[in-house]
């Protein structure tokens, strides 16, 4: 599976800039520290002018609309599952074929092919950056959900 941020905005002004970002993961899940940490990197790197607001558990619209959230406006900044729309990106789902990513941490570095890749499906918004995970192969049982081999 392959996530990525877009962003709407990113341009600083004089006056303190309010942004949304907004996530579909639970406020507990361990990625909405990382994008905090991001969003704080954000307003030191802006010198504060750009001050992000987090807004985890869907709480600004479901996972599904993310991108659209995105594209739209209604979020500045959000966090989007291209495989959650099938059909949609299907250069972008690529990523999302069984064995395709061996190696997530090569493919996070590659600042070349991804953003290229979404500048092709994702033309109304600003692709930031993209999360990858290496295969977890699993096995579906009655008495166990997932078991990662």
């Amino acid at each position: 599976m392959a996530l990525s941020g877009l962003c709407s905005i990113a341009l600083a002004q004089d006056k303190v800039q309010q942004v949304r970002v907004s996530t579909w993961v639970p406020a507990q899940h361990a990625l909405n520290p990382a994008v905090q940490a991001w969003a704080d990197s954000l307003k030191k790197a802006s010198g504060g002018s750009i001050n992000p607001t987090l807004f985890p558990s869907e709480q600004l619209g479901k996972a599904f609309d993310h991108y659209d959230m995105a594209r739209d406006g209604l979020t500045d900044f959000a966090f989007v599952n291209p495989g959650y729309q099938p059909g949609r990106f299907p250069i972008f789902a690529a990523a999302s074929l069984p064995f395709e990513i061996s190696n997530a941490k090569a493919v996070q570095r590659d600042r070349c092919v991804v953003p290229r890749l979404c500048a092709k499906e994702m033309k109304e918004v600003k692709y930031c950056f993209a999360f990858a995970h290496d295969p977890a192969h699993c096995i579906h049982a009655k008495k166990y959900s997932c078991l990662r081999i």
